[in-house]
C-alpha cells in the first residue's frame, strides 16, 4: 500500500510503530466524519448532537518565541506577554477536525496536529475511560511536514475510493472501511510477534454466525488483538437490528452472509446498550490501543478494552459473560508460576490454558466459539486430556468443525479447528455433553496458498445452516458431518479429532494381468519405433 510506503520512505520503519502512526491518522478522519454524520442525522430528526468537537481548546505555543529579554523594557515586556496570552486565548475545537487542518501549510500542519489536535484525540472519552487511560503514553512521531502533508493526501485518497466503493453498491461504507484498516494490520506478521496474527474477516463471521449474539449480550474476548471479533460481534447484532425494522436494506456480502452495517437505524437506548456491551483483554499495550481505536471508528463509542494478562493470577472474572469469541495464541508458553492455579491445568500452553479460562468466563448457559490448533484436540499429555475434559464435563461441547489447511496462510500453516460450546458448570462432577457434532471444511472460501485469493463458492454459510439443523437432521453414515456419542469419545481417550471418527470409503483397485500390461507397453514402443522412422525418413 503506497501509504505504508510513504511512512517507511520517511523514517518510520517499524512495523507496529508505522501501523500505529497510520491508526492515528485514519482515526482523526474517522472522528470527523463520524461527528458530522451524526450531526447531520440529528437535525433531520429534529434533535441535536453535542459533538465531541463542541466547544473550545487551549492552543499550544512555542515558549521560546515568547521568552523575555533580561535587557527588555517595561513596553517591550508588556507586549510580549500581552502577545503570549493572545497566542493563548481559547479557540473553537473545530479547529481539531480533520477537515480543517488538512488544507494548511506544511510547518503549520505538523504543529498544530502534534501538539494541539493529537493530545485532544488521547483525551477523548474523559478521564476515567480506558481509552484516555491506554492513550497516555502514545505518541505522535511523524517529525516531517512533507510526511504528514503526503500521508494526510494518501489518507483522503483512500477514503475517496472508499465512497466510490459504498456507492456502487459493492459494500456498506463502515464495512470497507474495516477492511482497509484490517489490510494495514496485516504488516504486523513482519513484526516477529511470537503467534501473533489476525483472524480471517470471513473466519470471524462464522464464528459470530455460531454464537449468534443479542443486544444486551455481555461479549468477550480474552486475547483481542485489535478487537476484530468484537467487532464481528457488533456488526452480527447491527444487522439483526435491521432485519426487524428495515429488512430491505440487509445485503449479502462477499462471504454470503447477509449483513448491513448502517449504524443510524440503532437508537439512543440501544446505542447505550451496544456501548456496554463489548470487552477485550490483551498483553501488548499496542494491540490494546489499536483495538479501542478501530471499535470506535466503528460506532462504538466507549468499548472497555484493557491492558490485562487473562491467564495470570490477577485476573479471577468468572461466570460474567454471554459470548466468548477467540482465536488465542497458538505458540505462547509461559511460566507456570505466573499461571492462575484456578485454571486447573499443571501446563504453560496458551492455547489449554486460554480453553480454561474461556470456560470460566462464561455464565451457565453461555456460549464460546474460539478457533485451536487441532493437536489439542487428539493430544496424549495429560493437560490436554484435562482441557478436553473440561470441554466435555463442564460445558457442552456442542461441534468440533475442522479447517482446511492453508486458512491461516501466509502467518501460519497449523491445521485449525473451531470448538463452539455451551457452560453448563463449573468443576461438574457429571459430563454435559452427550455427543459431539463433527464437521469438516475442504475449503473456506479463499485459496489455500500464501496469496489466499477470494474463490466463487462461499461454503461458510453451509456451515452455518448445517450446524442449525444439525439436531433434526438424521446421519446414515460418517462420510462428511455426523454426531459421535460421549461414550465412543470416552472409549477413544477424550479424542476429538474429525478424523479419528470419519468413516472413510475404500474402492477396490482393479490391474490388468502382468502380460497384458506388458504387451501394452510392447505395442507402444513399436508404434513410437515407427513414427520415429518416418521422421527420419523426412529428415533424409
Amino acid at each position: 500500500m503506497s501509504l505504508w510506503n510513504t511512512l517507511y520512505g520517511g523514517g518510520i520503519s517499524n512495523p507496529i510503530t508505522a501501523i500505529e502512526q497510520i491508526t492515528y491518522l485514519f482515526f482523526i478522519k474517522k472522528l470527523d466524519e463520524l461527528e458530522n454524520s451524526r450531526e447531520i442525522e440529528a437535525q433531520s430528526k429534529g434533535g441535536k448532537y453535542t459533538s465531541k468537537f463542541n466547544g473550545n481548546y487551549i492552543p499550544w505555543i512555542d515558549d521560546m518565541e515568547y521568552r523575555l529579554n533580561a535587557e527588555a523594557t517595561p513596553d517591550e515586556k508588556d507586549k510580549l506577554n500581552k502577545k503570549r496570552e493572545e497566542a493563548l486565548a481559547p479557540r473553537n475545537k473545530n479547529e481539531l477536525k480533520w477537515s480543517y487542518f488538512k488544507d494548511m501549510p506544511p510547518s503549520n500542519m505538523l504543529l498544530h496536529v502534534k501538539n494541539n489536535v493529537f493530545p485532544f484525540i488521547k483525551e477523548l472519552n474523559g478521564e476515567l475511560s480506558p481509552f484516555t487511560y491506554y492513550m497516555k503514553e502514545a505518541s505522535f512521531i511523524i517529525q516531517k511536514p512533507s510526511l504528514l502533508v503526503e500521508a494526510v493526501k494518501k489518507v483522503d485518497e483512500i477514503f475517496v475510493e472508499i465512497g466510490k466503493d459504498a456507492e456502487d453498491g459493492k459494500q456498506s461504507f463502515q464495512d470497507i472501511q474495516g477492511d482497509v484498516y484490517e489490510m494495514l494490520l496485516k504488516e504486523i506478521s513482519t513484526a516477529g510477534k511470537n503467534g501473533q496474527f489476525r483472524t480471517p474477516r470471513h473466519l470471524i463471521k462464522l464464528l459470530v454466525e455460531l454464537t449468534e449474539p443479542k443486544l444486551g449480550d455481555k461479549i468477550a474476548d480474552p486475547a483481542c488483538g485489535t478487537g476484530g471479533f468484537l467487532l464481528g460481534a457488533y456488526q452480527y447484532i447491527l444487522t439483526e437490528l435491521v432485519r426487524k425494522k428495515e429488512p430491505k436494506r440487509i445485503r449479502i456480502d462477499e462471504d454470503g452472509f447477509e449483513r448491513a452495517t448502517i449504524s443510524s437505524i440503532i437508537n439512543k437506548k440501544s446505542k447505550q446498550v451496544l456501548n456496554d456491551s463489548f470487552f477485550g483483554f490483551d498483553i501488548d499495550i499496542t494491540m490494546v490501543r489499536l483495538g479501542l481505536m478501530n471499535l470506535i471508528m466503528h460506532g462504538i463509542d466507549n468499548p472497555q478494552i484493557n491492558y490485562k494478562d487473562t491467564l495470570s493470577k490477577n485476573y479471577n472474572e468468572t461466570g460474567e459473560y454471554d459470548i466468548v469469541l477467540a482465536n488465542p495464541p497458538f505458540t505462547g508458553k509461559l511460566d507456570r508460576s505466573d499461571v492462575n492455579p484456578t485454571l486447573g491445568l499443571d501446563t504453560g500452553s496458551t492455547e489449554l490454558l486460554f480453553l480454561s479460562r474461556i470456560s470460566k468466563m462464561l455464565r451457565s448457559g453461555g456460549k464460546a466459539a474460539v478457533i485451536i490448533p487441532e493437536g489439542v484436540l487428539f493430544g496424549s499429555s495429560k493437560a490436554q486430556k484435562a482441557t478436553r475434559e473440561i470441554l466435555l464435563r463442564d460445558n457442552f461441547l456442542e461441534a468440533v468443525i475442522s479447517l482446511p489447511p492453508g486458512a491461516f496462510k501466509p502467518y501460519t500453516g497449523v491445521k485449525t479447528a473451531i470448538l463452539v460450546f455451551t457452560k453448563k458448570q463449573d468443576e461438574s462432577e457429571s459430563w454435559n455433553t452427550e455427543r459431539v457434532w463433527f464437521y469438516s471444511l475442504d475449503n473456506d472460501g479463499y485459496s489455500l496458498d500464501d496469496s489466499r485469493r477470494k474463490q466463487k463458492e462461499n461454503p461458510l454459510p453451509i456451515v452455518k445452516q448445517e450446524f442449525a439443523k444439525k439436531t433434526t437432521t438424521k446421519y446414515f453414515d460418517r462420510k462428511n458431518h455426523f454426531f459421535v456419542e460421549l461414550s465412543e469419545i470416552q472409549e477413544n481417550d477424550l479424542d476429538l479429532s474429525y478424523n479419528r471418527y470419519k468413516e472413510y470409503e475404500y474402492k477396490e483397485q482393479t490391474y490388468d494381468p502382468p502380460k497384458q500390461i506388458l504387451d501394452a507397453l510392447i505395442d507402444l514402443e513399436k508404434s513410437i519405433l515407427a513414427e520415429m522412422n518416418d521422421l527420419n525418413n523426412l529428415i533424409e
